[in-house]
């Protein structure tokens, strides 16, 4: 009886998580746009302005977005 419950307890905690492809096609596109804001940097800190702007990219292309959709 105790393994029953314990099975249950397994598949019931498996069937809770899923994986999201949303947050792998973000993070493929956070690495494709890190590559390409350093690779135009011209020194130091122009590089960590690109690492910042390759985190929130995201915000300023959903704003673009809802401005052409017109909402």
């Amino acid at each position: 009886m105790v393994k029953n419950k314990k099975v249950k307890e397994m598949e019931c905690c498996n069937n809770d998580w899923k994986p999201q492809s949303g947050c792998f096609v973000y993070v493929l596109a956070f690495i494709g746009a890190t590559i390409y804001y350093t690779s135009m940097s011209t020194g130091f800190w122009s590089g960590v302005l690109g690492v910042l702007k390759a985190l929130i990219w995201p915000l300023f292309l959903t704003l673009e977005v809802l401005k052409f959709i017109g909402a």
